[in-house]
């Protein structure tokens, strides 16, 4: 166990990103890509790998991002995936002057799709995790929602993992309200439109439609912004298409005179 509340890895040129990794996986999960960009500070969100637990009260999305600012050191190149991303998009909301850019691979924020045919699927496929959280069959609902997020079936995972995944499955409870409510606006017009940094965004060609739902929002809605798509990659794209991914990143950080050399294959 780390000595430290908060678990936190350094590889590389640290300086380089702060990376937030996506929810019931821990800092490994983006361990390739800040390899691949050449370094990143990271760390495990609460309750997950080395961090202590989530207390069971505070506001989860904002605990992460609280964390993540308290790792940056004057303006930083944020990215985040999954429910990472989200935190990072709170970060870039509530402390402008801390992002210098900003990275979202498939943010989760299911709020900004409200009214939308994908959003209203979602929520349709989505109707079993509820009903078996509220059973108390954690180990039903992780099973759900690894199957809906996950790159490997339930069936396929080793019973350490699936152990695992049911012992921490309520924190995807305890960060829904912000993603599904969004009752702080962050992915408000208004407040989206105050954003100056350079947003990138990646998302994969076979993923799900709410994602592309949520991308197309979140596009509209900031002033310096590209959306990227990987092909053939779903929403594990950080792991699954590590160099492709990297790639981008680089691309769009050349393009804004920020420090990522262009790799050979991507000129």
């Amino acid at each position: 166990m780390s000595a430290n509340p908060v678990h936190v890895a350094r590889v590389g040129n640290a300086d380089q990103a702060l990376m937030i990794h996506c929810a019931l996986a821990r800092h490994e999960a983006l361990l390739p890509l800040a390899n691949a960009l050449g370094g990143a500070t990271l760390f495990d969100m609460p309750g997950h790998g080395l961090s202590v637990d989530w207390d069971g009260k505070t506001e989860y999305q904002g605990l992460v991002a609280d964390i993540a600012i308290s790792l940056c050191d004057g303006p930083t190149h944020l990215i985040g995936h999954s429910f990472g991303a989200t935190a990072a998009l709170r970060l870039a909301v509530i402390r402008p002057d801390l992002v210098s850019r900003l990275t979202l691979i498939e943010p989760v924020y299911f709020a900004a799709a409200k009214g939308t045919e994908a959003h209203r699927a979602h929520a349709r496929v989505f109707r079993p995790f509820v009903m078996a959280m509220l059973a108390g069959d954690e180990e039903k609902a992780a099973q759900v929602f690894n199957d809906l997020w996950g790159e490997t079936a339930w069936a396929d995972l080793s019973e350490r993992r699936r152990a695992d995944l049911t012992n921490r499955i309520h924190l995807i409870v305890a960060g829904a309200a912000a993603i599904e409510e969004d009752a702080d606006g962050i992915t408000s017009a208004e407040r989206l439109a105050e954003l100056r940094m350079p947003v990138t965004m990646v998302r994969g060609s076979e993923t799900q439609d709410v994602i592309v739902a949520i991308h197309e929002v979140l596009a509209s809605r900031l002033p310096d912004v590209t959306d990227r798509v990987v092909p053939g990659a779903g929403h594990m794209l950080p792991l699954t298409h590590t160099e492709q991914v990297a790639d981008i990143i680089r691309a769009a950080g050349s393009e804004n005179r920020q420090p990522y050399p262009l790799s050979p294959t991507n000129p």
